[in-house]
């Protein structure tokens, strides 16, 4: 019937969208602005929820792509994923932030400040936990859980606290100054941002523009990181 409806010049369907946080204030607000643009009424809707929810709904055919954090190695044996660019962490804070300048902050003096971290599960928390693995659990500070950059955003400008988050993410934050990135680097961090899809998904000609759109922007993404994208 999609297809029926594009051959005659009809929209029919929707497309429902999986997104995970990097994807919602980054990806989708561009591509979903160029979608609209060539196609201004058809219906797309977008899902946020724990990975596992999203890719049990991608399963079953009730969501038809994910966006978001690739998984390695994938989690299932029935989805596909394509990288579409890259990001690393960084570690944030507010400015005036007893960490803030130009001295490197030890793990010990992380240690001595709360922290706002990803869920546990995700890719972003797994690169944090092995970046803080040397200081043993009895020595790490209390942790808020949240995979929303809004809320960390606003705790970490009336407390201590230091958030860990996508660098592509806090960028615009951290352009106005609103946070400050601290001299750390979190080796091993760069992970591929891309789409899940089922194996055997058959898109409609709009489903399969979408993600070609996806594609142009994780290619821009890209080249405005420039050489940075690549390292390690």
């Amino acid at each position: 019937a999609a297809e029926l409806a594009d051959m005659a010049g009809r929209e029919a369907g929707r497309i429902v969208i999986g997104a995970m946080p990097l994807s919602r204030s980054i990806v989708l607000p561009r591509a979903i602005a160029e979608f609209r643009r060539l196609r201004p009424t058809m219906p797309l809707a977008v899902l946020d929820g724990p990975y596992d929810d999203l890719l049990a709904g991608l399963r079953r055919g009730e969501i038809d792509l994910l966006i978001g954090a690739l998984r390695d190695p994938a989690p299932v044996a029935d989805v596909v994923q394509q990288a579409l660019f890259t990001d690393d962490l960084v570690l944030v804070a507010r400015p005036g932030h007893p960490l803030v300048g130009p001295s490197r902050p030890e793990l010990a003096d992380l240690a001595r400040h709360p922290w706002v971290l990803p869920r546990e599960g995700t890719p972003s928390r797994a690169h944090f936990e092995r970046f803080v693995a040397p200081v043993p659990p009895e020595g790490r500070p209390a942790v808020i859980e949240s995979s929303s950059p809004i809320l960390m955003r606003e705790l970490l400008g009336m407390t201590d606290h230091i958030g860990c988050i996508s660098r592509l993410q806090a960028g615009a934050e951290i352009a106005l100054g609103v946070v400050v990135p601290l001299p750390v680097r979190l080796p091993g961090s760069m992970r591929p941002i891309g789409i899940t899809l089922r194996e055997d998904w058959l898109p409609t000609a709009a489903q399969d523009q979408f993600v070609a759109i996806l594609r142009q922007v994780g290619q821009g993404l890209d080249q405005a990181a420039g050489p940075s994208a690549t390292a390690t």
